[in-house]
């Protein structure tokens, strides 16, 4: 046979062999068998250079460690999923998801999975050649780790079969089997290393080293879960995409089951609950989805989570130790929340020192006293949390804590602001702990940004009672500033007019510089866009805001219920007398030649991001948004455009390059 035609002969074994392991759990050759294939591969790529192409299994492991990792943009949203401790909010989510559905006539089936207690990844591929491989980051960007990714044998560099879309993203999770992870703290400890916590710290340890090498050294394993963006749309439900991606050679879990009713949904959760000690991964709840993909859209997002998806998290692991004191904590709102000190305890791989209390109710409701022994659990396998006092192991000495009378910080009055809520608060609007923590997020970088109002500054302006509540920041004097550690006159200057440039900043800023619960900085741009001005919010209702595409009921719930405090009301109404702006900009009325045009962008752009670009057509008057429809002006287009180019062609929307675009906005 020719040298050359045996290369890819090879390179095709060797994928071959690779599914079987990966995909079927079901090798037919041994470990030794599988290297030599490899190592022939390589003497022959080394004859003939010209035939090594990216996609070869030799090239799995790059010859030197990289400098660093560089950002990328995924091209659909990566967005994280709520959850749910009990069946009863398994059923509260299906309503939510029929009461969503309505006029929808057919039959709803759900797709259950493992939750696999790993490292989120997007992997893109191109005509079915993987190019990136990307964590998740914040879910709209995250660290390029291509140069690990490829290390990672469960991942083919190459689809099986060329019938893939010409782009298209995969999402799943890097993990670390217990068996690998047991070895490597094993060899860590012998040679007197660091031990990892757990094989989910593991695994995002090895994904984070710059060295190719040592990834490829600790065999980490990956499952697909989730189909992303995608160039055609060539599937119908969940179960169809997980299909096709084993066929293209990609591991998916093999314990998902179709469920055509929520009782068979609970089943497969306690099944899986009792049997997720016979893995050989960590699994730290199911993932409950409506399989078909139609339905999927139908229902749609929130900023944080779909409403189509749902995880059901199982009972955290449990342990004891003993309650050493019980301290009160005040937030940012003036909530006093309990806190219990403990005898350090490792749980989950973490050791815990102190645990919440949530309210005074729950420390009446689990009768926990100090010096008790108690039964710990991380809710979520996150929240470290007390469920039960053991109540046989008290020796008589354990004492009654006593929910305090007035504040702990300031010592002024504390009350429940209604009766039927548990939690008390601090009325004391110039309460120290409260007022520095708001007054830090007031002015942190994206809120109303007051460059050089950090926390040392802050501190020290209440420690010295000149700052009592958020509209005093506009009273300041630079002869104020002159009194603090460190500030002479140019820098005192400087964060004078740093407080007075803050004024006017947009509407959106103030809403998330307010602090409403729920609501980040994206939300507060929607909220902000929709209503123009702070009037025109406080006077909409929860079904009205919870209507806005990409606001839910908890943020909607949590701005309603803001708006109604008569401290928030003196609040706004001291911040306007000082001529801080309430308005979002009208960007509609700027003269420009895109004014009231709506865009979406799609791809990779060289010369500015598409935040950038976005901010860029706001400030000519134009909107952004995320999908295409009728209503679309223009779809600007960069490098590996997605879907949205072909909805585009159909709907018969202009399509823009990158350069077309600056010359539509003068750039």
């Amino acid at each position: 046979m020719d040298e050359k035609n045996r290369i890819e002969k090879l390179k095709k074994e060797i994928r071959h062999h690779d599914y079987l392991y990966y995909c079927l759990d079901n090798p037919e050759i041994t470990d030794t068998e599988y290297d030599g294939l490899l190592k022939e591969l390589g003497l022959l790529e080394k004859k003939y250079p010209e035939c090594v192409l990216g996609d070869s299994p030799t090239q799995r492991v790059g010859g030197e460690p990289v400098k660093g990792f560089k950002t990328v943009f995924h091209k659909k949203k990566m967005i994280s999923l709520d959850n749910t401790y009990n069946f009863e909010e398994i059923r509260e989510w299906q309503e939510r998801v029929h009461k969503g559905l309505k006029g929808y006539n057919h039959k709803i089936e759900y797709l259950a999975e493992l939750k696999i207690d790993g490292v989120s990844v997007n992997l893109t591929y191109q005509a079915g050649v993987l190019v990136i491989g990307a964590l998740r980051g914040d879910g709209e960007t995250g660290e390029d780790i291509t140069s690990n990714i490829k290390t990672i044998r469960a991942i083919p560099l190459k689809f099986l079969k060329d019938d893939g879309p010409r782009f298209i993203e995969i999402r799943g999770e890097v993990f670390m089997p217990n068996k690998d992870f047991q070895n490597l703290n094993k060899e860590r400890q012998n040679d007197d290393e660091p031990l990892f916590a757990n094989p989910r710290n593991a695994s995002a340890g090895t994904l984070k080293t710059l060295d190719p090498q040592v990834v490829a050294d600790r065999r980490l394993h990956f499952f697909a879960h989730s189909l992303g963006e995608a160039s055609e749309k060539i599937f119908s439900a969940q179960s169809d995409f997980l299909k096709k991606a084993k066929v293209w050679g990609i591991p998916v879990n093999p314990h998902t089951k179709c469920c055509s009713t929520i009782k068979e949904v609970e089943e497969f959760c306690r099944h899986w609950q009792e049997k997720r000690d016979t893995l050989d991964y960590e699994i730290d709840g199911i993932v409950i989805k409506v399989n078909a993909l139609e339905v999927q859209e139908r229902l749609g997002v929130t900023l944080k989570s779909p409403r189509w998806a749902i995880a059901y998290k199982f009972a955290a692991r449990q342990v004891t130790t003993t309650v050493k004191n019980i301290f009160v904590s005040v937030g940012r709102t003036g909530v006093l929340t309990p806190v219990a000190e403990l005898d350090p305890v490792e749980c989950s791989g973490v050791t815990i020192s102190n645990a919440t209390l949530h309210n005074f109710d729950e420390i009446k409701r689990l009768g926990v006293k100090i010096g008790d022994k108690i039964i710990l659990e991380r809710a979520g396998d996150v929240i470290p949390k007390i469920v039960k006092v053991v109540v046989s192991a008290r020796s008589g000495k354990e004492r009654d804590f006593k929910r305090p009378v007035s504040c702990p910080v300031c010592h002024g009055k504390v009350v429940k602001e209604k009766e039927e809520e548990v939690a008390y608060r601090c009325v004391n609007l110039f309460c120290p702990a409260q007022l520095e923590k708001r007054l830090i997020h007031f002015s942190s970088r994206g809120a109303m940004d007051i460059e050089g109002m950090g926390e040392s500054v802050v501190h020290q302006l209440v420690e010295k009672n000149m700052l009592n509540s958020l509209s005093d920041i506009y009273g300041l004097r630079k002869n104020d500033f002159l009194k603090l550690e460190l500030f002479k006159d140019k820098k005192a200057q400087n964060l004078l007019e740093g407080i007075e440039a803050s004024k006017t900043r947009p509407l959106s800023r103030l809403l998330f510089a307010l602090g409403i619960r729920h609501v980040g900085e994206k939300a507060a741009e929607v909220l902000a866009d929709t209503y123009k001005t702070l009037e025109g919010l406080t006077k909409v209702g929860v079904d009205e805001i919870s209507s806005i595409h990409e606001i839910g009921d908890v943020i909607a719930h949590s701005v309603v219920e803001f708006f109604k405090s008569k401290e928030t009301h003196r609040l706004i109404t001291q911040l306007k007398s000082l001529g801080v702006n309430m308005e979002q900009p009208n960007l509609d009325k700027k003269e420009s030649a895109i004014s009231g045009k709506m865009f979406v962008f799609t791809g990779t752009m060289d010369s500015v991001t598409r935040s950038e670009a976005q901010v860029k057509i706001r400030e000519l008057g134009a909107k952004a948004s995320d999908s295409v429809t009728k209503k679309t002006d223009y779809v600007v287009a960069g490098l590996h455009p997605g879907s949205k180019v072909e909805k585009a062609k159909k709907l018969e929307i202009p399509i823009l390059s990158e350069d077309d675009f600056k010359k539509l906005i003068g750039a």
